[in-house]
């Protein structure tokens, strides 16, 4: 099972990014959209090195479309979202 974790803060973009990471995935994707007003969640992105949101970590890894713009999902795909 790949882990994908979204880290959003709810707004109009993340919802987005949350749509588009979900419609990529395959049923070996666990999925999880991680909520930045929750301080355990904001210390997490912090250990992640994410510094905007939205960002995708896949398997533990930050995308790295994620730490210099926007989600591209071609990188996302490239990272394993996906894939089983």
């Amino acid at each position: 099972m790949r882990k994908i974790e979204v880290f959003s803060a709810g707004c109009p973009c993340c919802d987005e990014a949350v749509i588009a990471v979900k419609a990529a995935a395959c049923s070996s994707c666990d999925v999880q959209v991680r909520d930045m007003k929750d301080p355990t969640v904001a210390a997490d992105a912090k250990r992640y090195g994410i510094s905007r949101v939205p960002a995708v970590v896949i398997d533990g890894k930050l995308a790295d479309c994620c730490a210099s713009g926007a989600i591209d999902i071609d990188t996302l795909r490239s990272m394993g979202l996906g894939r089983p």
